[in-house]
């Protein structure tokens, strides 16, 4: 999702002290003085996007029946990309399914990202990565309708002036035509479509990419496709060039040199000891001795090591979290045949993809828990038939998490029963 806000929020609610014993009022007239501010807030806006030359009558058609949907609010600090340990994250996005799924993309938009690639200077593998990542080929845009979402969060919690002017770039990108606003959904934060744009990025970035005369990324594959190429290429892509290379360290690496802003020449790397997975010395395709280099430690010393080139910054800058790129990058590298990583994360307890989250489900389903279908998602529901399953076999601590230790114990358990 391409964005640029902080990834931390907290929104505090008014709180009324009463002498007398009051219920119903002390319930209802937080949420009606919040609700008038809420009204308050939009008819604000509403003059802004007048004030920008938008029509009145169709700002207020768009704005007028809008209601704040205060769910989002604490989602400012839940952004997975951040809260969610790394080998989880990735196990989930960069699966089996997912590298089978973009491959079968590849073959049949071929023609299509051909035209792309060549346009933009960013490869095929790569462009189809950012699709699977963001809505797992157009599959997910996210359910929560658009202007509800953006008008909320630019009225109450931190960061409003910032989600002002996404709604306000999306009530212009609505009038302009570009856009239906029936039915436009997408994610808590306002980035949409089929590669997750937020609405500013979208006035900025989008392009036509169906020479049909408008920027349509959520019913247009090839306007999308073309679209996150040619965010890429404004990124800084350079044509030819691997986005990395996973790498050993010598034993006495100073990890104050890891991180993706301490970069130094190529040459530099390699005179530190630095050495691709297979030994030898370090050279790399399209890379020049002169090209400077960052080394990074998701997972810390005892994890996977990447050497990271001025590609992966472009990655990196679609939606700014180490995870984030790292998935993308990786899926790309499996999209075109290459391994994924090699190093096993420093975790006694790995996550677990799809096939196998839809497996823990199918079992705890058979042993009674309500968590509706197994769909491979695991939602507060399952995370709680998690916990109890972990509490009844006397796990210490019983975090509701999705891993391998407890698919491994539930399974053991049916197996034996069997």
């Amino acid at each position: 999702m391409i964005k640029t806000i902080a990834s931390r929020a907290r929104h505090t609610g008014l709180a009324l002290a009463l002498a007398l014993p009051l219920p119903a009022l002390a319930q209802v007239a937080p949420a009606a003085i919040d609700d008038a501010a809420f009204q308050r807030c939009l008819q604000g806006i509403t003059a802004s996007a007048v004030q920008q030359g938008l029509p009145a009558d169709r700002v207020q058609g768009l704005l007028g029946g809008v209601v704040a949907d205060r769910s989002v609010l604490p989602l400012l600090d839940q952004q997975p990309e951040f809260t969610t340990p790394i080998w989880d994250y990735l196990a989930a996005l960069v699966d089996a399914q997912r590298i089978s799924d973009g491959q079968q993309r590849l073959a049949e938009h071929g023609a299509l990202l051909q035209q792309v690639s060549a346009s933009y200077g960013v490869d095929a593998a790569t462009v189809v990565a950012v699709w699977g990542v963001e809505s797992d080929y157009g599959r997910v845009f996210g359910k929560r309708p658009l202007l509800q979402s953006l008008a909320t969060l630019g009225c109450e919690g931190r960061r409003q002036a910032f989600f002002r002017s996404e709604l306000l770039a999306l009530l212009k990108l609505l009038a302009a035509g570009d856009l239906s606003a029936d039915g436009l959904t997408g994610s808590w934060a306002g980035a949409f479509g089929h590669t997750q744009f937020m609405p500013s990025t979208y006035a900025r970035i989008a392009v036509d990419g169906d020479g049909d005369g408008r920027r349509d990324l959520v019913a247009s594959i090839p306007d999308a496709l073309a679209s996150t190429a040619n965010y890429l290429k404004r990124a800084g892509w350079r044509s030819g060039q691997p986005w990395g290379v996973e790498v050993t360290l010598p034993a006495a690496f100073d990890v104050a040199l890891a991180g993706r802003s301490k970069r130094q020449p190529l040459s530099q790397w390699r005179a530190l000891g630095v050495r691709p997975l297979g030994g030898g010395e370090l050279q790399v395709d399209g890379i020049a001795d002169a090209d400077r280099a960052a080394v990074i430690l998701p997972a810390g010393r005892n994890g996977p090591a990447l050497l990271v080139f001025r590609n992966y910054d472009a990655i990196y800058s679609y939606n700014a979290a180490e995870s984030y790129a790292l998935a993308i990058a990786t899926l790309a590298n499996q999209l075109r045949g290459q391994p994924g990583l090699q190093t096993p994360w420093p975790t006694d307890d790995p996550g677990l993809d799809r096939a196998q989250r839809r497996a823990l489900q199918q079992l705890l389903l058979a042993r009674g828990h309500a968590i509706g279908e197994a769909d491979g998602m695991i939602g507060s529901a399952t995370r709680r038939a998690i916990a109890a399953e972990q509490t009844r076999l006397g796990w210490a601590n019983a975090d509701g998490r999705a891993g391998q230790k407890i698919l491994a114990a539930l399974k053991g358990e049916t197996e034996s029963r069997n």
